[in-house]
């Protein structure tokens, strides 16, 4: 029986929240916790123009529709009648095939949370496995990366007392060293994890290399490991801009990879993917069966009650876009990125660092000779309502301080313009000694409303001279509608 509370109201204002903050004793109307709740999370920055996320911010109305008409259902309801568990499969299988498993119909896998827990289930798989073939070791097991990982390999091998056996990134380098990889392992290496598009410039580390390395050092002295792709970003990226690029199982030695459907798989957060190549790298104490949510159900997750609203939205992609249609997607959105990395190489102060030669990523830094550092710029992209990190390279590199320009799908061409425009406002202003200086690092927190309006609607916009933005790509077509899905 539903309690009967106050309707809808807002003119109930909710008390001030006191500074630490308990649960009310008293309900209040609907309309007045809504507004509480929207005043409490008002973004600094509208979510189209945070360029620090990879994170999907805008889906077609259809496709949010389908998440608000499967809010309520969970993917272990065992009576569900709408077969959701089929969708998942059938989302598997298309990932098996873009990625060549042996037999995707048959391919191991699951949607999870996001890549974060993705990873942890790939890293126990290859830690049981490990723990199944060396029962009398009495070594700490290691787990092989580069320093230019996500931060989730750290906690996987923190919660599961692994040693993080950490490569570092050279100077100029894209990611993992292979020899050096492959050096680092003994026998107590549960595997070698590769990145498909580092979080800190956007580049493939080579898989297929470090397989070869991993086959040179088998042959040498039977240290046998496998490999694990965290494609978390380039698991939808690679497959329709780099097909001939061999980093998935067409690769013996890869046992599995993840991917994140919130990222280029297009659907809002949070939804992972991890997939393994077969049955054989699956240990079975991996995986649960139970029967009392009122069907008989298998899963293999951390979790274990999870919405299914992100699985439909992900098989509704697919339908929608197809392989061409993800292909025109993520093509648009690299040819942003380079065409941003062209404008920025037009200034004298710019280094860049990537030029989206694989995700669609441009890193850049300045040079020793420019009067102010990315920091700098960073802050005035802010007040301008844009949203640009600004971090240290990995270890072995950190002195180096990097701005980071990630292009999603809802990045307009109008809005790619701007942003060259503001670009240009904020380099010529920095350089004219209009504020700012290289040792500046404070952040300021400007709120998005009044400074951004007047950008979007063309209004305000600075008259100092610039160098004019390079030619920006039209939008794809796909059946006469944009490939830029509707925000």
């Amino acid at each position: 029986m539903m309690i009967d509370l106050p309707g809808n109201s807002t003119r109930n204002a909710v008390p001030a929240r006191p500074a630490s903050w308990r649960l009310p004793q008293e309900p209040t109307t609907a309309g007045a916790a809504y507004q509480a709740v929207q005043d409490e999370l008002r973004p600094d920055v509208r979510p189209q123009l945070n360029l620090a996320t990879f994170i999907t911010t805008g889906m077609e109305p259809e496709a949010e529709r389908l998440m608000a008409d499967f809010l309520y259902n969970n993917t272990v309801d065992g009576v569900q009648p709408l077969h959701t568990a089929d969708l998942e499969q059938r989302c598997v299988a298309a990932l098996a095939d873009l990625w060549h498993a042996p037999d995707p119909d048959s391919a191991v896998g699951t949607s999870t949370g996001g890549s974060s827990e993705a990873c942890m289930l790939a890293g126990l798989a290859m830690l049981m496995l490990w723990r199944s073939r060396t029962s009398d070791s009495r070594g700490r097991p290691n787990l092989v990366m580069s320093a230019a990982v996500h931060v989730c390999w750290a906690k996987f091998c923190a919660y599961w007392d692994v040693d993080a056996r950490q490569i570092p990134v050279r100077d100029g380098g894209s990611g993992i060293d292979p020899h050096a990889a492959a050096e680092a392992c003994d026998t107590d290496t549960i595997g070698v994890v590769t990145v498909l598009g580092t979080t800190y410039d956007g580049f493939y580390e080579p898989v297929q290399q470090v397989c070869a390395a991993l086959d040179r050092r088998c042959a040498r002295d039977g240290v046998d490991v496998q490999v694990h792709v965290d494609a978390a970003s380039g698991g939808m990226v690679a497959p329709f801009l780099d097909p001939a690029l061999v980093w998935d199982f067409r690769l013996p030695r890869v046992s599995s990879i993840n991917t994140s459907g919130h990222k280029y798989g297009l659907v809002a957060p949070g939804l992972g993917w991890v997939l393994w190549r077969d049955q054989r790298v699956v240990p079975a104490e991996l995986g649960f069966s139970t029967d009392y949510t009122g069907g008989r159900l298998s899963t293999q997750t951390l979790t274990f009650t999870r919405p299914v609203a992100p699985v439909v939205a992900q098989y509704y992609q697919f339908l929608r876009l197809g392989a061409e249609g993800y292909r025109a997607v993520v093509q648009r959105c690299r040819d942003l990125a380079r065409s941003l990395a062209a404008h920025l190489g037009q200034f004298h102060e710019m280094r860049l660092i990537s030029s989206a030669d694989h995700l669609p990523v441009v890193a850049f830094t300045t040079h020793d000779h420019a009067v102010f550092s990315v920091t700098d710029l960073a802050d005035r992209l802010r007040n301008r309502g844009w949203l640009v990190p600004t971090y240290t390279l990995p270890p072995d590199q950190a002195d180096v301080t990097v701005a980071r320009i990630v292009c999603r799908n809802d990045l307009s061409d109008v809005l790619a313009r701007r942003l060259a425009d503001d670009l240009a406002d904020a380099i010529t202003a920095l350089r004219a000694g209009c504020g700012g200086s290289r040792s500046q690092r404070h952040r300021d927190v400007v709120p998005w409303g009044a400074e951004i309006a007047p950008a979007l609607n063309g209004e305000g916009v600075g008259t100092s001279e610039r160098k004019g933005p390079a030619d920006l790509v039209e939008l794809v077509a796909i059946d006469g509608a944009s490939a830029s899905l509707r925000a």
